[in-house]
């Protein structure tokens, strides 16, 4: 689906933002990525779209170079930026000026998300507020089917319950032949939706895995205190319940993956947080 080898970019090459980045994604996942403003999320994806072209290396989607553009990849891609212009048009015209461009487009899945959004049919795009203007985007390119679909940031904007419309409509429009890519820096937005954590930090992808591989590996708790705790602490965070802690997970329990407790870990600088996931504790002694 999509491949990374070795992809060097940056706007100028005496300061790259990014140096021999290595990523493989894969369809079948909704991927969440995650990254500090300025990481470089936006122009990862944008390599990825084609928008922007690597100073060295190569990033393949679907077997063609993202940099050459072609028709084919681009008609089974659809990118959601940050920023978004709506024109002044209505969601009937937007359609026929952009549906054609790609094959797989279904206008009946187009309003339905639309209504699901709870976003009007035959509002003038460009007036509706920012929020509804991200929701019609998300409608259009969950509607054009692409095998691809790339959001950064979609959640900006959207009040409590559109994102968790936002989640729910999402997790419906997976399939097996789909990959879905969401970027954000908002983590509990993607709280129960992705199934693959990626995290940039660095310059260099430093988490690339299932949150079901990294709850095989690592147990998310509170705790009143650490005192009586035997297992190693990787990470730990005070709050009014008390530690919100990271452990090696040495009896293969399961524990839900506190998403932004693993990511303050990873950009704290604490190594020692990824280094456990390349093999579950409690295996050792099996």
């Amino acid at each position: 689906m999509i491949q990374l080898d070795n992809l060097s970019f940056g706007y100028s090459r005496k300061q790259l933002l990014f140096r021999n980045l290595n990523l493989t994604l894969r369809e079948g996942h909704i991927y969440g990525l995650l990254g500090k403003n300025g990481a470089g999320k936006s122009t990862l994806l944008k390599n990825i779209a084609g928008l922007v072209f690597p100073l060295e290396g190569s990033c393949q989607v679907n077997g063609f170079e993202a940099s050459k553009r072609y028709p084919a990849m681009l008609e089974d891609l659809y990118f959601i930026p940050e920023e978004i212009y709506m024109p002044a048009i209505t969601a009937k015209q937007f359609v026929a000026n952009t549906a054609p461009f790609y094959s797989a487009f279904n206008e009946e899945e187009f309003y339905r998300y639309l209504n699901e959004f709870d976003v009007p049919a035959h509002a003038v795009l460009s007036k509706l507020s920012f929020g509804q203007q991200k929701k019609a985007m998300v409608a259009f390119g969950l509607a054009t089917n692409t095998s691809l679909l790339i959001m950064d940031e979609p959640t900006n904007g959207l009040d409590i319950p559109s994102k968790v419309q936002f989640r729910r409509i999402i997790a419906s429009a997976l399939t097996e032949n789909r990959c879905i890519i969401i970027s954000t820096h908002q983590v509990r937005d993607l709280d129960s939706l992705i199934d693959t954590l990626v995290v940039l930090h660095d310059r260099e992808i430093v988490l690339n895995e299932s949150l079901d591989a990294i709850a095989d590996r690592l147990t998310f708790t509170t705790i009143a205190n650490t005192s009586g705790v035997t297992s190693e602490i990787l990470y730990q965070e005070e709050s009014a319940r008390g530690q919100h802690v990271i452990l090696p997970n040495v009896d293969g329990a399961y524990s839900k993956v506190d998403m932004e407790l693993l990511f303050n870990a990873i950009i704290s600088g604490n190594k020692s947080i990824t280094e456990p996931l390349q093999k579950p504790v409690y295996e050792k002694s099996l």
